[in-house]
């Protein structure tokens, strides 16, 4: 029952939950039927402006929509001055639904054909490509038109493994090759270049090393306009620092003016925000009814399902939600505990292997960093209706 690396999930006190928010999920659950998720619209907000306050003028910051592409969501994030960055025709429909439009709309995506090439392009939006097949039948359909390039810069760093695996390197599927980027040297189409250095990363010199790469290869394309440096900025585990977001501004900003200053012109900084814009604003609320001892083991039985909370279920070894117990009588003594879901599904697990209080039936169950990759991963894999979610 216990993870394969062996790491804990932290058990989190009541008192990191505000107590404005802690009534607000009273009150929730009072009337609410069943699992639901809770965000801190404020937070949202906030998180948006530490992107938005990077001193470097000539920017955009595009919330990356897979994170969380509920309605409500990108329009507060809209509202809030982001603009977006899809990679699927229906994160796409969706941001020109919402109001996003033209460049104010990222397409980045792999193995498209001849109908989505269309489709980003007769959008207006920032298309990056992510092969050289895909940029032969962007000439073949559009001539010279510009179009940015999805860099694999593996050769020029060390990879390292992030959640979900490799994003550069031999081991990555994704971008075109140094020698293939390199190919390409001179010709004006080429617009902008494009690199994800992986995802929930907290170390700041590894977002450098690769943007001080990827900014080298700018020199080979003389009508360049923007890079773009994506996403893949993490959330604090357990003890971690937060992500370093003043360092951060401190650090693009530097980059950037020394690059434009190189190129004799203003090249455009673009952002691909994701988890980091809601995921430590979002909560996944649910009610305890059923407990089982098992030796030293308290398995906590949920009104919710993996497939309703799945990022555990995607990640089964990484990903990690603090848990708060709102309703412990006790918590003096803590048992090593799991939290299952309501269905004979054997990986039906929304936390294992934790250290929470006495737990009884119909107690609150509180799961943090649940705003991204959470409630827009809903699978209707075992039959249940997605939980219902709440902006506060």
């Amino acid at each position: 029952m216990r993870d394969t690396d062996d790491k804990q999930i932290p058990a989190c006190s009541p008192s990191l939950l505000s107590p404005r928010l802690v009534e607000q999920i009273r009150e929730l659950a009072a009337r609410c039927d069943g699992p639901f998720y809770v965000y801190d619209q404020a937070a949202i907000e906030q998180n948006c402006r530490d992107f938005l306050a990077i001193p470097y003028a000539d920017k955009s910051i595009h919330f990356a929509s897979m994170a969380n592409s509920t309605r409500r969501f990108l329009e507060i994030v809209r509202g809030a001055g982001l603009q977006i960055f899809v990679n699927s025709p229906g994160h796409l429909a969706l941001a020109r639904e919402i109001g996003f439009a033209g460049q104010q709309i990222v397409y980045t995506s792999s193995a498209m054909d001849d109908g989505l090439l269309r489709l980003a392009h007769d959008a207006g939006a920032i298309v990056n490509l992510d092969s050289m097949g895909q940029l032969a039948a962007w000439r073949r359909l559009f001539g010279d038109e510009p179009v940015g390039i999805r860099c694999n810069i593996g050769e020029l760093v060390e990879p390292r493994p992030t959640l979900a695996g490799y994003f550069l390197g031999k081991q990555s599927r994704l971008g075109l090759t140094v020698d293939e980027i390199e190919s390409l040297a001179g010709q004006h189409g080429i617009a902008g270049l494009h690199v994800y250095v992986g995802t929930d990363i907290l170390d700041l010199g590894y977002f450098r090393d690769c943007y001080q790469q990827l900014a080298r290869l700018t020199k080979l394309f003389p009508a360049l306009r923007f890079v773009d440096f994506g996403g893949g900025f993490g959330l604090p585990h357990n003890s971690d620092a937060p992500f370093p977001i003043e360092q951060y501004r401190d650090l693009v900003t530097e980059l950037m003016t020394r690059l434009s200053n190189e190129l004799g012109r203003s090249i455009r900084l673009l952002l691909e925000p994701g988890r980091i814009i809601g995921g430590a604003a979002g909560f996944f609320v649910c009610r305890v009814t059923d407990v089982k001892l098992r030796g030293d083991w308290q398995l906590i039985g949920l009104d919710a399902s993996s497939t309703q909370f799945p990022r555990p279920l995607f990640y089964p070894a990484d990903a990690r939600h603090p848990v708060t117990l709102l309703d412990a009588a006790d918590r003096s003594v803590t048992l090593r505990s799991s939290l299952y879901g309501c269905s004979t599904y054997s990986r039906d697990f929304l936390a294992r292997d934790l250290q929470l209080p006495a737990t009884r039936i119909g107690d609150l169950v509180v799961l943090g960093q649940a705003g991204s990759y959470c409630a827009t991963a809903f699978t209707h894999f075992l039959g249940f209706e997605p939980a219902t979610e709440f902006f506060v």
